[in-house]
């Protein structure tokens, strides 16, 4: 089994994060296209461990979370580069990362990777790194933005989470309106 994904017993077990004490998933609710919405789970709570995760990247190579220890983290994550907001924001955060130290940029949809590097070159995408979630369902259980109902059902809902440089959640924004960019503002004014 690829070292992206858990087993089905895994994603079932009550003890997953997300879930409630009767084994349900919690779920938050967003809008999209005026209708609220439901997500599988929650986001990390802030002050702890960044669980970690896999995403692919061009290539289909894997890259880990973990492979960023040391550095802080910004995870835009979104519905598809195929959306006017979604790039917006991918286009917002490579040039705001031109500019940060020791800061590195996920771009994560689920988009294939295919898609993301073809985007990446014709918009000149050169400072952020766009990895695929296809196939994460480590990043789904953990991190609560599956959206779980609708026409956009199992696409990731629109949030920023920052993580220091201790791999610890220093931030998350889960942007309640998936037509709505997220407030760069916030995040940046914690990097500098």
């Amino acid at each position: 089994m690829p070292a992206c994904m858990l087993s089905a017993s895994l994603l079932l077990s009550a003890s997953c994060n997300g879930q409630n004490e009767s084994g349900n998933r919690e779920q938050s609710i967003i809008m999209v296209k005026g209708q609220e919405t439901k997500i599988e789970g929650t986001l990390p709570a802030i002050g702890t461990a960044a669980p970690d995760f896999c995403g692919v990247k061009a290539g289909m190579s894997e890259v880990y979370l973990s492979s960023f220890k040391g550095k802080r983290v910004i995870l835009n994550v979104f519905p598809s580069l195929d959306t006017p907001t979604c790039a917006v924001s991918v286009r917002f955060f490579n040039e705001a990362a031109a500019n940060l130290d020791n800061t590195v940029v996920l771009c994560l949809s689920m988009d294939l990777p295919f898609a993301q590097e073809r985007f990446c070159t014709t918009e000149g995408i050169e400072n952020v790194i766009p990895l695929s979630l296809f196939r994460s369902e480590d990043f789904f259980t953990n991190y609560g933005l599956r959206i779980a109902e609708g026409p956009m059902r199992g696409l990731m809902a629109r949030a920023v989470i920052l993580i220091d440089e201790n791999g610890k959640i220093q931030y998350t924004q889960l942007v309640k309106n998936l037509s709505d960019e997220p407030d760069y503002d916030s995040v940046l004014k914690l990097l500098k």
